[in-house]
């Protein structure tokens, strides 16, 4: 009755979850961590830090303009005439603006704004990539959650049926058929499934719990949607792995990535190198003033700004010829960095291949590992029913029928383990060509 009433009880609780329970299907979850993601969010933030950028990349072809407008004041005594002072209150105001234009700087402005253009390119294509690792992370804990559902079943079914074979062998006992201590062996046969019923019920709940962190939503009153996953066909999709090696090495996001470093890189050294050569601008200013004192009738404000008024205009032509080797290091050090940037795209041409490789070989040993799960599972089935009917002539006692049994529930939990890893396995492949 103990055990009966544990049964009911967690599916009741559960039964009342669930319907208390938002479900979650995995559409929903990939696009609520698309939106919320904390290293998505920073992302976009960088790239409208870099449309600023082009902005005033853009800025830099455009004349500058500024304006001054001064007024002081001066209190004192002044001498007029040899041995006559006067107080005098003196004030002088002045007006002006200045426009200044860059003809040429070394094509200085043209690089920085291509420059700033790739940068946003190569921010987009790491949002991208954080967008797939995501993606990716998501649904590989939703299928997680659906193992760890799965196996909770299986955990469930067990114990239910080593409750049922309790009852059936405590029938027996009282007809004298089994001795007593078949009781005390499927008891502790009941103890233990209990024990691994209760492990599956926390793996399940930790499951839920990963997926639930990486949303960054609250545990309580989250699940998802039970979903029918059909295992893919047992020939590889990808009989030959060229086919996704080369769409990855040209369209995954980090080896986009490296070859945007390697046009920044390319374009810093230009930036470097526009400081070797002349640069040229021209500006205009304006400029007028007006004075006035206690002790002079001077004309009026608008009558001195007219009369003392003036235009500048100006050219200014800058040769570099000796900058102490800072020019020279510039450009070395962005030859470097170009360097550097080359054996980045290897790099992450090599890593991705390995992964790609890795991947294939994976889902290949999968296969290979859920093909043995299945026929294993078959012939434990078949040993199994044949120890049922062999325990109730007698033939076996209860420690050979739990053997069997134990190897029957391994080979069972196997199927599962190697059918969610080899759809796993499958949609990485699927991944790494843009599904």
């Amino acid at each position: 009755m103990k055990h009966i009433y544990i049964i009911v009880l967690s599916v009741f609780s559960i039964t009342t979850s669930l319907s208390q329970e938002k479900l979650w299907d995995l559409q929903q979850c990939v696009d609520y961590a698309l939106e919320n993601n904390i290293s998505i969010l920073q992302a976009q933030n960088t790239i409208l830090s870099n449309d600023q950028d082009i902005i005033a990349s853009k800025g830099n072809f455009l004349p500058s303009l500024s304006s001054n407008l001064n007024q002081s004041m001066s209190i004192g005594t002044v001498e007029l005439y040899p041995g006559e002072f006067a107080d005098r209150t003196f004030n002088s105001s002045s007006v002006g603006f200045n426009i200044s234009q860059t003809v040429f700087n070394g094509f200085r402005n043209l690089n920085v704004l291509r420059q700033s253009k790739v940068n946003l390119e190569r921010s987009e294509n790491e949002l991208n990539k954080i967008k797939d690792d995501v993606s990716l992370n998501v649904a590989n804990n939703y299928l997680n959650i659906l193992f760890s559902r799965e196996n909770l079943a299986l955990a469930k079914s067990q114990y239910e049926f080593s409750f049922k074979q309790l009852q059936q062998i405590r029938n027996l006992v009282e007809a004298g058929v089994q001795p007593q201590a078949n009781i005390i062996d499927a008891e502790a046969t009941l103890s233990l499934d209990e024990q691994n019923l209760t492990s599956a019920e926390n793996n399940y709940k930790l499951s839920l719990l990963t997926l639930s962190q990486i949303l960054q939503i609250p545990l309580e009153g989250f699940n998802v949607v039970s979903i029918d996953v059909e295992v893919p066909s047992e020939n590889l999709l990808y009989s030959d792995i060229k086919p996704v090696l080369n769409y990855a090495l040209v369209n995954r996001n980090e080896i986009k990535v490296a070859n945007n470093n390697i046009e920044l890189a390319k374009y810093n050294t230009k930036i470097s190198k526009s400081a070797y050569l002349p640069s040229v601008s021209f500006g205009y200013g304006f400029n007028a003033s007006a004075n006035f004192s206690n002790l002079t009738s001077d004309n009026s404000f608008f009558q001195q700004i007219n009369d003392n008024k003036g235009h500048s205009l100006n050219m200014n032509i800058s040769v570099p010829i000796f900058s102490r080797n800072q020019i020279k290091t510039n450009v070395a050090k962005s030859k470097i960095q170009e360097n550097n940037s080359d054996l980045g795209l290897i790099q992450a041409k090599l890593n991705v291949e390995a992964t790609v490789q890795r991947a294939y070989t994976d889902a290949k040993a999968a296969l290979k590992s859920y093909q043995a799960a299945k026929k294993s599972l078959q012939s434990q089935q078949l040993a199994f029913e044949n120890s049922q009917q062999r325990y109730q002539l007698g033939a076996i006692n209860t420690i050979d029928l739990e053997q069997v049994r134990f190897r029957l529930l391994n080979a069972q939990s196997s199927l599962i383990n190697s059918k969610y890893d080899f759809i796993f396995k499958t949609k990485v492949l699927d991944f790494y060509m843009g599904k």
